[in-house]
């Protein structure tokens, strides 16, 4: 029979606690949300919906082709500059994910004959780039500078190091100066993934990046997504101009996609605006996340200190993870289950996002539901 094979993977799963279900939410879920990555608490406000809005009134429902053909708006153009001048790069570029920013910057920096040293933690989107770019991968060592450094020393020609800013896992932040100065040492380029750092780290939010006084630098190019703080749809590469018009010439995930739709366009320059006019939200962010870690701990939960907003609460199992989490969307709670393949170290968790519209209300509940249904 055709596609027999899937029939067997999937009773793998079940059996194994890996079964992955789509679970649709109403609007007007009654549920405490700290499973979303709208760490701004942005998505819903009337300044983004209507950004939103006025786009789709003025552009129309869709992008209507790529963005080299009839895809790039002047909303586009709009939205590219100022995300560059807020993160302080000389360029910027605009596509329909984060996943596909990260494909672009990856394959078109990584071609054949380069070295692309990777984070052995480094988000899915990351790993796919890799496996697509021409170059040869080498992955090393979870946040460790000096196995970059060895593995740059042993390769003669291009190379760039990839990492994270923001591990999506367990909400580390990775060590951005070392690895730079571990690139420059074997004139290397370095390329991070900032989509849990914006909007979160950094002056004002302006990423992880930034905070560590390399944006803008002329050998370091960042991605991040817009769906995240910034509470829309989309992703960005940000780096020289150079860089950016290379991407724009030789990206497949930019040259043959359809352009980010203007809806998400609007929103998310709505949302950029509004987190200039209201610089005290990442801060706001952070000690949310400091003090549900504290909260869980506190409650002998064996919880990873955050370093953005992201925090880890490891389960014993992949079924204890998902029997947990269940229980606690049954108590009006609503958190990530992380297990493997999702988890490098095959260690299950669950996953709390910090907001910061949440209120020392919501952060008690939450604390109280995780502790009461926790697996014996």
């Amino acid at each position: 029979m055709a596609f027999g094979w899937i029939d067997e993977q999937a009773e793998a799963r079940r059996r194994a606690g890996l079964l992955r279900t789509l679970r649709p939410r109403p609007a007007d879920s009654p549920l405490l949300d700290l499973a979303s990555n709208d760490y701004l608490g942005l998505a819903r406000h009337p300044e983004v919906v209507e950004g939103a809005a006025g786009a789709a009134r003025t552009w129309g429902g869709g992008a209507t082709g790529s963005r080299l053909v009839t895809g790039t708006t002047e909303l586009h153009a709009r939205l590219e500059t100022e995300l560059a001048d807020f993160c302080g790069f000389e360029a910027a570029l605009v596509l329909s994910s984060g996943y596909a920013a990260n494909l672009a910057a990856v394959t078109a920096l990584g071609p054949h004959g380069s070295l692309i040293v990777s984070d052995a933690g480094n988000h899915a989107s990351l790993i796919d780039g890799c496996r697509l770019a021409r170059g040869t991968t080498q992955v090393v060592g979870h946040a460790d500078p000096e196995a970059v450094a060895k593995a740059l020393a042993a390769h003669q020609g291009e190379a760039i190091a990839l990492s994270d800013t923001v591990f999506s896992v367990d909400g580390d932040a990775a060590p951005l100066a070392r690895l730079a100065g571990a690139c420059r040492e074997h004139r290397a380029g370095l390329v991070v993934d900032d989509a849990h750092g914006l909007g979160v780290l950094g002056e004002g939010g302006r990423g992880a990046v930034h905070a560590a006084g390399l944006a803008g630098a002329g050998d370091v190019v960042a991605t991040a997504t817009l769906s995240k703080s910034l509470g829309s749809q989309g992703g960005v590469v940000l780096g020289p101009a150079r860089v950016i018009g290379h991407l724009v010439n030789t990206a497949r995930t930019f040259i043959f996609d359809t352009g980010l739709a203007p809806a998400a366009a609007g929103a998310a320059l709505a949302a950029l605006r509004l987190l200039r006019r209201e610089p005290e939200r990442p801060a706001r962010v952070r000690a949310v996340a400091a003090e549900l870690h504290a909260r869980l701990t506190a409650e002998g939960l064996a919880a990873v200190r955050p370093d953005a907003a992201v925090v880890s609460v490891r389960a014993p199992s992949p079924d204890a993870a998902v029997r947990w989490a269940a229980d606690c969307r049954a108590e009006g709670l609503s958190v990530g289950c992380f297990r493997p393949p999702s988890v490098p170290d095959g260690v299950s968790r669950l996953r709390l996002t910090a907001r910061a519209d949440l209120s020392e209300a919501d952060i008690e509940r939450a604390v109280r539901v995780v502790t009461a249904v926790r697996p014996c």
